[in-house]
């Protein structure tokens, strides 16, 4: 089975070892079914793999080669980056640091960097006073950045697979060129319609895009040591936090500024994803044209509520559920995609996690809409924070938004 093991590498790689010709990626958008239960599994988790348990490079060997194996975890959103630290003691997780800080508009668009100084600037901002400066980071990157697709072959072994993708990456991939792109693959197992054919999950993302975020994080004197997929970041929360069973079907919805991902797992593998550009942005921009608002005013708003006694406040963030009906009904038509072509398969329950999971009614009107139970993804079911310095208060605040930071923050370097 494939590990993924390079696909952010910095360098180029050889054909045997998976790196090919790419262009820009337009997405994700992956076609449902199931994983064979006789597929290769492995998992810190002591659960099934996922596809972010290798998506990483691996940089600077001095910083392994020193002893140095504690990762901090850095979500870079095109809203704003939260930064978190979990260590694994005798008892389990434990969340020793969470801080988050808002990125300008238009520092990031669709994934892509698009003002790398500002990004610098703000991420030695977040850093300053934490005590964190200096270690290595896991980073995700998202939207138009990266691509996963799942893909049916005829059975054959690894290498022939590697082979047929490197030369008929085109058939398979948004590149025209794959020289331009890293990009590895997870053997998911048999088709469970087809016994001759095999499902396989592809990744992808731009070498230049990649290049940016690093060159822009390390100006900031830190050390990117693994990158990620946001979509993926969840599963890695959802196997820490949830107990699940091999045929469970779990749907985990982060809407995030802007960009919502749709993961749908089983039994803690990714069988189908999805993202697309409607999300918090498009509540702020409603808010900002119904009240005439500049776009940072309007997103104050929509954070803390207008300027006004306690009911005028109460009574906006109940009505925020109709302004975020637009993404609920993109939600309910990308699961109702994957129930017309997954042949039958149930999803139990939906996890709900980003800014937007915090409106009021927002998991109710989900479960109305699709006959499935919603909930708030909670990244910290089974992860204890330090009371130290995390209160309760802070720990309601934070959860729907942590969910990414938590999953990067889990990653170890190796991991398989």
């Amino acid at each position: 089975m494939s590990k993924l093991t390079d696909l952010f590498s910095r360098g180029k790689r050889s054909k045997a070892a998976g790196d090919g010709p790419g262009g820009p990626s337009m997405g994700k958008d992956s076609s449902p079914g199931g994983a064979h239960p006789a597929a290769e599994k492995t998992s810190r988790f002591k659960v099934p793999a996922k596809l972010s348990a290798a998506l990483s490079f691996i940089p600077n060997l001095k910083y392994i080669f020193a002893g140095k194996k504690q990762l901090v975890g850095l979500d870079i959103g095109s809203g704003s980056l939260k930064l978190a630290e979990i260590l694994e003691t005798k008892t389990g997780f434990l969340l020793n640091h969470f801080s988050d800080i808002s990125l300008d508009k238009g520092t990031i668009e669709d994934g892509i960097l698009v003002d790398p100084e500002a990004l610098t600037e703000k991420v030695n901002i977040l850093f300053k006073g934490t005590g964190l400066q200096g270690k290595a980071l896991v980073v995700s990157i998202s939207g138009h950045a990266a691509i996963a697709k799942k893909v049916t072959f005829q059975n054959m072994e690894e290498p022939e697979l590697r082979d047929m993708i490197h030369d008929e990456a085109s058939k398979y991939l948004p590149f025209d060129n794959m020289d331009d792109v890293n990009y590895d693959f997870q053997i998911l197992g048999q088709n469970e319609y087809n016994p001759n054919q095999m499902d396989v999950m592809l990744v992808a993302a731009k070498k230049d895009v990649i290049a940016d975020y690093i060159e822009a994080i390390e100006n900031a004197g830190s050390t990117v040591m693994i990158m990620d997929v946001d979509t993926f970041c969840l599963e890695t929360v959802y196997e820490a936090n949830y107990d699940f069973d091999p045929a469970d079907i779990v749907a985990m919805v982060n809407i995030g500024a802007s960009i919502t991902n749709i993961n749908v797992v089983k039994g803690g593998m990714s069988i189908f994803t999805r993202d697309f550009t409607l999300a918090g942005n498009t509540i702020t921009e409603a808010i900002q044209s119904g009240h005439s608002l500049t776009f940072e005013a309007a997103e104050a708003m929509k954070i803390d509520g207008p300027d006004a006694d306690d009911m005028a406040r109460d009574t906006f963030r109940k009505s925020l559920l109709s302004y975020a009906d637009p993404i609920c009904t993109e939600i309910e038509r990308s699961i109702d995609y994957f129930r017309s072509t997954s042949g039958g398969n149930n999803i139990k329950k939906i996890l709900l996690s980003g800014g937007v999971a915090a409106i009021p009614g927002i998991t109710g009107d989900l479960s109305q809409r699709l006959g499935i139970e919603t909930e708030v993804l909670n990244p910290f079911r089974k992860i204890d924070w330090n009371k130290k310095v995390l209160n309760p208060e802070r720990i309601d605040e934070i959860r729907p938004i942590a969910a990414v930071a938590v999953g990067l923050a889990l990653r170890k370097v190796g991991d398989k």
